[in-house]
């Protein structure tokens, strides 16, 4: 619409009611500069107005009288554009580079009725889906494997864009999500089979069928992944799933829904929503869908815990961690101090498994951190499309924020700094690769997971003080044991109450290997068999006769 077409047709008298005075009055007036007399605000006027005319057209809670039809329906288009405009400007879901903190593109909120029609084509979609054979389904899926590989260098590029991690750790993590999808193509029907039960008299097995639409909430660290390791086992097994993934990465979650459609995959069985967090709940309540997994922090994972708890539906959580990795006296030194700094600066300290608690024992600690202390220096921070790069920026400047006064605060409770601890002076989420020691009990940075580019150091004098130390925490996901008597160390490892233990090396990632933690790191697991089990229905199917026992 032109601004001659618009000038010509707001000095006709316009009504608009009072909900629609910030949505439309305000940028109609900002971008054409109105006088205030053309637009009526009185609410009184409106209501009196709307009541006794009957010549006047209705565009939602906006009136407007005496305008043609035709010149209605230009007005009518226009103040769609402007709303649609305004409301993406605004929308907390959208594409900021974290390298130099430029918005790229923002992307509408969904609206309630979007919201309801996805739930219902998800649902309807489940109809057809369990029925659909394994065979089928795990063609789709290989499909979507070949589809990442191939589109590899376009996923690696936008996550990197959305989010900040290294170019070649979003290369590395768009191989490991086609290794996921092959994985559950190939091993699914198997792990789904009817499993027989022993019994004395008849026969009986458990049957695995899905339970039907699931909501999938995952954050913004690995794109890809996060949407994969959900998705991949249990639209296996059956069911179809919603996906409501972190604002900050709204391209990586648009594109990996046109790739499943690419695939094959029906209309509703996968599909992705553009909604903000406050919608979940709502989500959750609704009847149609049955189970939610959730990949983020204790707060948000509590609050989902509580609503499935409410409305009985199946829950899984991953909610992060502050990791220990334990150096005993006989460990390779320079071999974990390189693990241990790989380790900590993969994808710029923003990992769940990242080692986040380093423990020594005495006897090696000084060896230990002197390495460290010299790797660090030789990090390279940048631009995180540059190969050569060793790090790049967080993903926000919402994060680097929130980790500087972590580290902040960590000093005026007594820690010191042996490395960075400060905002690198350039446009864009940057911080200096940071190396922290002297953490005292109760403090904040001994109690809480810091999610960047920090490595928290403590030497302990033996191997029982190094076990206790890294049970001192509410969070129980991953951790590692660096020796070189495996014997030992897996001795040592089973004494750590998490979810997973590594041995001479940090914890990592792999298709068959079950994902998940304990304490107030979660519950469920996903990837390898296990995962695939955790949103079906185990049923009984019992043959017997009248004249049995059971």
């Amino acid at each position: 619409m032109s601004d001659k077409q618009v000038t010509r047709l707001f000095p006709k008298i316009i009504w608009f009611n009072h909900l629609m005075i910030e949505q439309f009055i305000y940028p109609v007036r900002k971008f054409y500069q109105f006088p205030a007399h053309d637009i009526l605000f009185n609410k009184a006027n409106f209501r009196k107005n709307h009541a006794e005319r009957n010549e006047y057209a209705h565009f939602k809670s906006c009136s407007v009288s005496f305008l043609p039809a035709s010149e209605f329906l230009i007005l009518k288009e226009y103040l769609k554009s402007i709303k649609m405009e305004t409301a993406a400007k605004t929308s907390p879901i959208k594409t900021v580079n974290p390298f130099n903190n430029e918005l790229v593109k923002s992307f509408e909120i969904m609206g309630d009725e979007q919201i309801e029609s996805k739930i219902a084509v998800a649902d309807h979609a489940f109809q057809t889906w369990k029925k659909t054979p394994m065979a089928d389904r795990a063609q789709l899926l290989r499909r979507v494997a070949h589809l990442m590989r191939v589109k590899s260098v376009q996923l690696e590029k936008l996550a990197t864009l959305e989010m900040g991690k290294l170019v070649t750790e979003s290369r590395a993590e768009v191989g490991l999500c086609a290794a996921i999808f092959d994985y559950y193509a190939e091993n699914g029907e198997k792990f789904l089979a009817d499993q027989p039960l022993e019994t004395p008299q008849g026969s009986a097995f458990l049957s695995f069928e899905p339970i039907g639409v699931l909501l999938s909430i995952q954050p913004w660290n690995f794109p890809f992944y996060q949407i994969t390791r959900s998705a991949a086992p249990h639209l296996m097994a059956g069911n179809t799933m919603l996906l409501k993934h972190a604002s900050n990465v709204p391209q990586c979650a648009q594109i990996m829904e046109d790739i499943f459609l690419e695939a094959g995959f029906p209309a509703g069985v996968y599909q992705n929503l553009f909604i903000p967090g406050s919608k979940i709940d709502v989500l959750v309540a609704d009847k149609r869908i049955k189970g939610v997994t959730l990949t983020g922090s204790e707060p948000a994972g509590s609050s989902i815990a509580a609503a499935a708890g409410k409305y009985i539906k199946k829950s899984t959580l991953e909610l992060g961690g502050s990791d220990a990795f334990v150096v005993l006296d006989d460990a390779d030194v320079e071999q974990a101090a390189e693990a241990a700094v790989r380790g900590r600066m993969w994808n710029a300290g923003q990992v769940c498994v990242s080692p986040k608690r380093v423990i020594a024992e005495e006897g090696i600690a000084d060896l230990f951190l002197d390495k460290v202390k010299a790797k660090f220096a030789a990090l390279k921070v940048g631009d995180p499309m540059d190969e050569t790069n060793r790090s790049g920026p967080l993903s926000s400047e919402k994060a680097v924020e929130d980790v500087i006064k972590q580290v902040q605060k960590a000093v005026e409770q007594g820690a010191t700094v042996l490395a960075g601890g400060h905002r690198i002076d350039r446009p864009g989420a940057f911080m200096e690769p940071t190396i922290l020691t002297g953490i005292q009990p109760g403090t904040a940075a001994y109690e809480e997971e810091i999610f960047g580019p920090v490595f928290m150091f403590y030497k302990v004098k033996d191997e029982q003080a190094a076990i206790d130390l890294a049970n001192a925490t509410d969070y129980g996901l991953g951790g590692s044991v660096f020796s070189s008597n495996n014997e030992r160390a897996v001795k040592v490892a089973r004494q750590i109450d998490t979810g997973m233990v590594y041995i001479n090396h940090v914890t990592g990632i792999a298709p068959e290997l079950p994902f998940g933690g304990t304490k107030h790191s979660g519950y469920g697991r996903e990837q390898s068999q296990a995962a695939i089990y955790e949103f079906v229905n185990s049923k009984l199917i019992r043959v017997t006769t009248p004249e049995s026992a059971y």
